[in-house]
């Protein structure tokens, strides 16, 4: 029962995600493909997912621990924060931050937590930004 409520959730999620695809203003110059269609992927594959776990649900499904609904209660936290610190704090800060986080939590020793953190928030800058020119959130310090 758990995965059907799971899979129902996950087609809600994948018709608000196309809803608010749909509600992306396009400039009449753009390439053919557009800013919708990489959300509108996304939509489907959540659709499609959700419905494999609606009509194949596990007989015998393994619920975690409280300690590890908690953590991933935590998770989502740090990713609205993340989304709400983005145009504040800039990308650099905001991605190095969440990243650490999540490297923590995955297991990493904090010190090494944080080098993967400023690590994976600079690749991302550079390859993103830099080498690709797309435009990232800049916070107070211009990056």
């Amino acid at each position: 029962m758990s995965d059907r409520i799971f899979g129902v959730i996950g087609l809600l999620l994948a018709g608000f995600y196309a809803w608010q695809a749909t509600l992306i203003q396009e400039s009449f110059i753009q390439d053919p493909v557009g800013p919708k269609a990489f959300p509108f992927i996304i939509a489907v594959v959540l659709a499609a997912s959700g419905i494999v776990f609606v009509l194949k649900p596990d007989p015998a499904p393994d619920w975690p621990a409280v300690g590890r609904i908690f953590e991933i209660a935590v998770t989502v936290a740090v990713m609205i924060a993340y989304a709400l610190a983005l145009p504040e704090a800039g990308f650099v800060v905001s991605t190095a931050v969440a990243a650490a986080f999540l490297s923590w939590r995955l297991g990493a020793k904090p010190a090494r937590a944080l080098a993967a953190g400023i690590a994976i928030s600079v690749g991302i800058y550079v390859i993103f930004h830099l080498v690709l020119g797309l435009s990232l959130a800049e916070g107070p310090w211009g990056f």
